[in-house]
């Protein structure tokens, strides 16, 4: 039988698909990771939040959501464990974080970036309401690879 590995683990496929992630990532890396979160939240620069089971609190993945505090806007950044891909927990943590960004913090806009090459994170910004801005040719270097980014937005109209 084979064994499940902990949704925690960031697998290649996860790699594959975010920009900044370490891989393979280290207990350093999440020791590093989590001793600027506190700093961050406390100077409005960076709110992330885990995505979690609502009963269990088994972790599904993470969401942040930048606070540019001079042009009214931040970005939309998600990553979920692979075997929890598919039941919408991406878009229904997307939207939360959408409701805190226009209800609570006033932003004016919320943008994300994905590659291209992810279309089931193009299909999450599409659910909660962005539009494709724009795709900036081989713009990130992954690997060895250059990659385009798919810059999606939504504008608070009720702000």
């Amino acid at each position: 039988m084979r064994q499940r590995s902990p949704s925690f683990v960031i697998t290649t496929n996860i790699y594959k698909h975010t920009l900044n992630l370490p891989y393979p990532y280290s207990t350093e890396d999440a020791v590093t990771w989590i001793e600027h979160q506190y700093e961050r939240f406390q100077n409005n620069k960076l709110y992330e939040f885990a995505i979690t089971d609502k009963t269990t609190g088994r972790l599904y993945g993470s969401i942040a959501l930048s606070n540019n505090q001079r042009f009214l806007h931040g970005e939309v950044a998600y990553w979920i464990g692979e075997e929890y891909w598919g039941n919408g927990f991406a878009s229904e943590a997307a939207k939360a974080v959408l409701k805190l960004a226009f209800t609570e913090k006033q932003y004016h806009k919320v943008f994300a970036r994905c590659f291209q090459t992810n279309p089931a994170s193009e299909k999450v910004l599409q659910k909660i309401g962005m539009e494709k801005e724009g795709v900036l040719k081989e713009h990130v270097k992954k690997e060895d690879r250059f990659e385009d980014l798919v810059y999606y937005g939504v504008i608070n109209r009720n702000g």
